[in-house]
């Protein structure tokens, strides 16, 4: 009987050391989840409100606001203000994480601004505040036009669109230019840029490709990005 009361006494010992070794387990647990929770917060709705107005109102809750570059066509936000948000509202974020916002750029543009003589810098503002997208940008070195200014654009000026390509005038370096990069843009188009930029253009050959409209430029020589001198000649391949 000795015997068997000591086995009955450490089986309840033993019960009793697991019992508690597993509220202690499931204690540390709630805190460990109470202290993450605690440093949780929700995500307010930014969209709509101003920078100034977003910035404080996450300032208040432990968050930060990072603008980031591009800007979003929405007609039916002004300008300026938050047009997209990331994470979106009502999700948990961590105190001291950053929210990511997107501004309007308001209704896209009626018809496509002459950048022509402007600035490169301020060409590519004027884009993005008229929701307009860059459909590409090609430099040349001349001293025939201001540096950093744009030459020509396609297309042209006071026409409607939804993306403009630029050439852009670097300055002269040594009287070389660099070859743009025209793949992938209409025929006519980069034509008209390599002409006002003083090249000599010829479509050597028209070739079918599947799942690309006829009239695109499929390849160039010289090649993009090599230096060539003014004047010289250009040959483009396009689809038929």
């Amino acid at each position: 009987m000795a015997l068997s009361t000591r086995v009955w006494s450490a089986g309840k010992l033993l019960l009793l050391a697991v019992a508690l070794l597993t509220t202690y387990v499931l204690s540390a647990v709630v805190a460990a989840r109470l202290t993450l929770n605690a440093r949780e917060v929700r995500v307010p709705a930014l969209v709509g409100a101003t920078v100034n107005t977003a910035s404080d109102s996450l300032s208040d809750l432990g968050l930060a606001l990072k603008v980031e570059t591009g800007r979003r066509v929405d007609p039916k936000i002004e300008a300026g203000r938050i047009a997209a948000q990331d994470p979106a509202p009502g999700s948990s974020a961590r105190r001291g994480r950053s929210v990511r916002v997107w501004l309007s750029s308001g209704q896209r543009a009626e018809a496509i601004p002459s950048l022509v003589g402007a600035s490169a810098r301020a060409a590519l503002l004027r884009l993005e505040r008229d929701g307009l997208a860059l459909a590409s940008l090609s430099e040349v070195r001349s001293n025939d036009y201001p540096p950093d200014t744009v030459i020509a654009q396609t297309p042209p000026g006071n026409t409607k669109g939804d993306s403009v390509a630029l050439l852009v005038n670097r300055g002269d370096r040594a009287a070389a230019c660099v070859m743009p990069d025209l793949i992938g843009l209409p025929e006519a188009g980069a034509s008209d840029l390599l002409r006002s930029a003083g090249f000599r253009v010829a479509v050597v050959a028209r070739s079918p490709y599947p799942g690309v409209p006829p009239g695109v430029v499929l390849r160039q020589s010289p090649q993009p990005g090599f230096e060539i001198a003014p004047g010289a000649a250009v040959s483009l391949e396009a689809s038929r």
